[in-house]
């Protein structure tokens, strides 16, 4: 039985809705992390890239050299658009179609001074493998973007149920799921922006600000992104501290649903 969601079809529709707004928030939020002004004469790799949005942004920031690849053959098409679409002579930008499980086409890429992996070794059926498997692509002194879900325990065990039946059912009843799972993740929001604002839609017109990203495409991923693991913040600081890697920003999503991010740099 099918459990596995479409997160090509899911990127393939965000893929409409970028423009430059969008892509400018990407790049906005690539420099604010990272602390960096630009990425001149660094090499980007972006690791799952779903609609590679990012892998524009890092072009676009001055990045010597971005890969992008993803294992689902829509992202890879939705990359190629934006290129062609953004940068159709951007000869320094490749894309590849590959798995962050595959060893041995990892190491046909070489490593980069920047690797870039938002919310994507969450969904590989094998998260700590693909943790380590991104190990050897960064450079010594490189960096390491990468956003892991937050592991809320019950919470998350019950999230995992609900994905499972997401994926399960027939399109046509799915509604039946995201209803309610809207209604529980963003009805306190709706509360909270109409005291605060009297908008109660407050975040949800300005949800691109948040990395250019969609708000209803990111609650589709979310009630449907499966598979699905997660990791508290100390699991991911020790496995990297562990591998050589030191902690230099780390943003929690405050305890609750949704993904911590991390940025380490190889010793």
């Amino acid at each position: 039985m099918k459990e596995a969601f479409e997160f090509g079809a899911n990127w393939t529709r965000f893929s409409l809705l970028i423009n430059d707004e969008r892509i400018q928030e990407a790049e906005r939020s690539l420099k604010e992390f990272m602390g960096v002004t630009s990425l001149s004469g660094k090499s980007f790799l972006d690791a799952g890239c779903g609609s590679g949005i990012f892998s524009l942004a890092a072009q676009r920031l001055g990045a010597s050299r971005v890969v992008s690849f993803d294992y689902d053959s829509q992202c890879v098409a939705c990359v190629e658009h934006l290129k062609k679409t953004h940068d159709p002579q951007g000869l320094s930008w490749t894309i590849q179609s590959g798995s962050v499980l595959d060893t041995d086409f990892l190491k046909s890429l070489g490593q980069f001074d920047v690797v870039y992996s938002w919310g994507v070794l969450h969904h590989t059926g094998a998260m700590w493998q693909a943790l380590r498997n991104v190990l050897p692509l960064v450079r010594p002194h490189g960096s390491l973007y990468i956003a892991i879900y937050n592991d809320q325990d019950g919470t998350s065990r019950r999230w995992t149920l609900v994905k499972k039946l997401y994926n399960r059912c027939p399109k046509l009843l799915r509604g039946f799921i995201l209803v309610p799972s809207f209604v529980y993740c963003w009805g306190p929001i709706f509360l909270h922006d109409l005291l605060k604002y009297k908008n109660p839609f407050y975040t949800w017109i300005h949800y691109s600000s948040r990395r250019g990203m969609s708000a209803w495409i990111t609650l589709v991923d979310w009630v449907g992104g499966y598979p699905f693991e997660v990791a508290k913040p100390e699991q991911i600081f020790d496995f990297y501290r562990q591998n050589g890697f030191v902690l230099e920003k780390l943003k929690t999503c405050g305890g609750g649903l949704g993904c911590n991010e991390y940025l380490f740099q190889k010793i």
